[in-house]
Order: C-alpha cells, then sequence, then structure tokens
C-alpha cells in the first residue's frame, strides 16, 4: 500500500509541476478531468467518485470558477444544488491533460507485458472494491 501511495504522490507531483503554466492548482487537474468526462455533475457526485468530502470539492471548484474552467448552474430540480460544466477553456486542456496522464501511465508500465498489465489492473480494480466498501460504511 506504501508503494501505490508513493507512486501516486508522484505521479500527482509531477502533473501538478506540468500544470502550473495552465493555472492549475494543486490536484485541480483531478476535479477537472471528472467534470469535462461527466457534464452536468453535481457536488454530492463528484465527491464520491473521487473520494473527498465535500467541502474539497468545494474549495476546488471554486478555484475552478474563478479561473474560467468551470460554469456552476442551479439545479433545475434540486433548487439547493448545482451542476458543474465544463467551459470551453477546460476542454480545450482536457486533450492535455489526458495525454499527460497517458505518458504517465505509459512511464509506470515501462518494460511490462500485457498479461502483467492485465493482472495489476485486475488486482487493483479488487483492491478498489473492496476498500470503498469500506469507505462507504466509514462515511455514513
Amino acid at each position: 500500500m506504501r508503494q501505490i501511495g508513493t507512486l501516486s504522490r508522484s505521479v500527482h507531483y509531477i502533473s501538478d509541476i506540468k500544470y502550473k503554466e495552465l493555472k492549475l492548482q494543486k490536484g485541480q487537474f483531478t476535479f477537472l478531468t471528472r467534470i469535462c468526462e461527466n457534464p452536468g455533475i453535481n457536488f454530492i457526485d463528484l465527491s464520491n467518485m473521487l473520494k473527498v468530502d465535500k467541502a474539497t470539492t468545494t474549495k476546488a471548484v471554486q478555484k475552478l470558477v474563478e479561473a474560467s474552467y468551470i460554469e456552476k448552474k442551479r439545479d433545475e430540480q434540486d433548487k439547493r444544488g448545482y451542476n458543474l460544466n465544463p467551459t470551453n477553456k477546460a476542454l480545450e486542456i482536457y486533450n492535455l491533460i489526458i495525454e499527460e496522464e497517458n505518458k504517465n501511465i505509459n512511464i509506470c508500465f515501462k518494460n511490462f507485458t500485457e498479461d502483467d498489465k492485465k493482472s495489476i489492473n485486475k488486482l487493483i480494480t479488487k483492491m478498489s472494491k473492496n476498500i470503498e466498501n469500506e469507505w462507504i460504511k466509514i462515511k455514513k
């Protein structure tokens, strides 16, 4: 687990350095990509998807709104909630972020066979499902 944490922090560190020129602050690229991939998502679903609390989501989204990457609109059905949509500015850099993500994936999987990649994906997916069940219990 420590190695997975180290891997995650390393990838985020590299990404944060590269995205500074796009005026994205630490970790905001994860929020931005999920909103681009799920236009109209609300705060609760975004928080659940990223496994973070609502306060973290609120702060990240507010900064993305201020940077003109995200538009926040009142939900038609639930007047207390908001839906989040990417702006054209966000959509323009989305492909750059995905390219960087794919580059990092290729670096991580350097010298791995296809079977290695499939095995790791299967095992990490299984681990994620296990911990997600615990996360749901704890969250309630």
